[in-house]
């Protein structure tokens, strides 16, 4: 039925067979413009889906906060096990536990097998710890690279520099840190960490010797005044950094003008750099990849 132009309150009685094929007709078309909107979709998505990836790599999420010790260590866990091609680790809080170790070994081992470069940075303190230095040197027998450092530094650890975590320092429980993935911040904090790298001493496990070091006539502690003298930083500033006086300064300063035979400070740091001690930091940080 249908209702008549000229009189609306009256119904005209149509055919019905050609009411259903006119219906009929009707769906279908309606039909055929969902299906050509659905076959559609998946090639729409592709492209929202490329210029979510391109805006979310400058403008990402930032960072998310991790209040548990365990929630901390089952994100970084996951994260190296998913690394592509290189871990950055910075860990100053002194030796680590057998146990610790243990479930690092086939974490390690397994991004070692992938292609996955490791470096890893500790405070000087860990040469003087046994345990510590029988897995630097199993590890650096699988090629992961090691080094230790005087001066304090920042706990992180950087995967493939599109992730990073690092300590809390928001006043949050402790043991408490944060997953970051701000592109801008990822690449600040590796920038940090290569700051410290290049001030670090290789070490491949071993223990110290006599004057320890591992085969340079200068302590790290001496070498760390060296690097600042030459980049021409003040002695406080150097003082301060490495937590001791400026009278240590000095005294140390007066023990390598001894053992080099300089005269004055810019003497001194001129022998250095020419030194076999300049030559080992120089060797090591090629033999690192590090610029």
């Amino acid at each position: 039925m249908s209702a008549d132009p000229e009189r609306p309150d009256e119904v005209v009685v149509m055919d019905p067979q050609r009411a259903g094929w006119r219906y009929l007709d009707a769906g279908l078309h309606d039909l055929m413009a969902r299906v050509t909107r659905m076959v559609g979709i998946p090639d729409a998505c592709d492209d929202m889906a490329l210029h979510y990836e391109r805006a979310r790599s400058r403008t990402s999420g930032g960072s998310e906060f991790l209040a548990q010790p365990q929630e901390v260590n089952a994100r970084i866990e996951a994260a190296v096990m998913e690394a592509e091609c290189e871990v950055l680790a910075a860990q100053p809080g002194g030796p680590r536990t057998q146990d610790l170790l243990n479930i690092a070994l086939k974490r390690d081992s397994s991004a070692l097998e992938r292609g996955v470069s490791l470096r890893t940075l500790y405070r000087d303190t860990v040469r003087d710890d046994a345990v510590t230095r029988v897995w630097a040197t199993l590890m650096t027998q699988k090629g992961v690279h090691f080094r230790t450092l005087v001066s304090p530094f920042q706990r992180c650890v950087i995967v493939d520099r599109r992730q990073a975590f690092v300590s809390d320092h928001a006043g949050g429980p402790a043991h408490s840190a944060w997953h970051v993935t701000d592109r801008a911040m990822v690449a600040f904090i590796a920038a940090v960490f290569e700051d410290a790298w290049r001030r670090a001493d290789v070490w491949n496990g071993a223990p110290r010797s006599g004057d320890g070091t591992t085969g340079t006539r200068t302590t790290p502690v001496q070498r760390e005044i060296l690097r600042d003298a030459a980049d021409g930083i003040e002695q406080r500033k150097t003082a301060a950094r490495l937590g001791i006086s400026e009278r240590t300064i000095s005294k140390e300063i007066g023990k390598l003008r001894e053992l080099f035979g300089a005269q004055t400070l810019p003497q001194l740091t001129y022998l250095w750099a020419l030194s076999p001690d300049r030559l080992i930091d120089d060797q090591a940080a090629e033999d690192a990849g590090v610029a």
